[in-house]
């Protein structure tokens, strides 16, 4: 959904991961004075640990008188995930737009595709209005029942969400790490018992490699798990991919999205998606590139629509 009477921004809280994939402080301090350079105030915010980019954010929305109306985060999917935890609870506050600096950017990827972040920020600061080359739009996200978080890029039960225990011990970075990883993991997985439910109609019951409900079209930043996404439509999607396919061929199937045409692939789009484990056991689980060790055997998901107020580009 685009807003076409969106004003400006003029004030920007700048939000960086000393800890994520590709961070450094000379990028930080690039978008710091790209800001500066056109806009009333920046102030940039280093993270100290988990959870702090979403404190960060909400006390900068309270702030009486100079809450900023820009939020930039410089980090991966995890870091933007935190931010929008902070920012979507305050109707209107604030717009985000986000620069890449984690493993996958696939939260960047779904709005600006390859675009280098210069040039995608350097037209949410100066090219907005009516004929620019930016607009706002309002996303939908999805709530994950069990915590009452928000999940902005999507959620993954199976090898992906295992792919990201198999990454923290990889010598890599960038999307190269997430990719050797999910390779590595899908080798040699073993399918749960799984049961997908969606709007209350079950769409999948069987072996499960892995269902993916969102959001962005990418994961790990390459791979097109949910290809058919929209990102204001309303609805969430899904896609399971059964036991019959074996999972060492899921990353190079998800690659082209070649996976959408096996007969072992449900897509499915909803309100209200429910993604379960039928043995009794953990749900693998993960969401925005975050490993959810919490949850039990099911996750439900229901959609928010047009909570997230986004910079993209207007021909998105």
């Amino acid at each position: 959904m685009a807003d076409t009477a969106a004003p400006a921004p003029t004030r920007a809280l700048v939000l960086g991961n000393p800890a994520s994939g590709s961070h450094s402080p000379e990028l930080v301090e690039e978008v710091r004075q790209l800001c500066a350079s056109c806009l009333e105030h920046t102030e940039v915010h280093l993270t100290t640990g988990p959870g702090d980019a979403t404190v960060a954010v909400r006390r900068a929305l309270q702030r009486p008188g100079g809450a900023p109306d820009l939020i930039v985060v410089i980090g991966g999917d995890g870091t933007v995930r935190e931010a929008v935890q902070g920012l979507v609870p305050v109707t209107g506050a604030a717009a985000l737009t986000v620069i890449p600096g984690g493993t996958g950017n696939s939260g960047y990827k779904m709005l600006w595709g390859e675009r280098p972040w210069s040039e995608s920020l350097k037209a949410v600061l100066t090219d907005h209005g009516i004929g620019g080359s930016v607009r706002l739009r309002r996303l939908d996200l999805a709530r994950l029942a069990e915590t009452r978080n928000c999940v902005y890029l999507g959620a993954c039960s199976g090898v992906i969400a295992d792919a990201l225990i198999t990454a923290r011990d990889l010598p890599l970075t960038g999307r190269e790490r997430y990719s050797r990883a999910f390779a590595d993991t899908a080798a040699g997985y073993e399918p749960y018992p799984g049961r997908v439910t969606v709007d209350g109609r079950v769409v999948h019951e069987g072996p499960t490699v892995l269902a993916n409900v969102g959001g962005g079209r990418y994961r790990g930043g390459r791979f097109q798990v949910l290809p058919d996404s929209l990102l204001d439509d309303g609805l969430l999607d899904v896609c399971v991919i059964g036991g019959e396919i074996p999972a060492a061929d899921v990353p190079g199937l998800t690659l082209n999205a070649a996976h959408m045409d096996h007969p072992a692939t449900v897509y499915a789009r909803g309100r209200t998606i429910t993604v379960e484990r039928t043995d009794g056991r953990r749900l693998p689980l993960e969401h925005d590139g975050e490993y959810q060790h919490g949850i039990g055997p099911s996750a439900t998901f229901e959609v928010l629509p047009g909570a997230l107020p986004v910079w993209a580009p207007a021909t998105a």
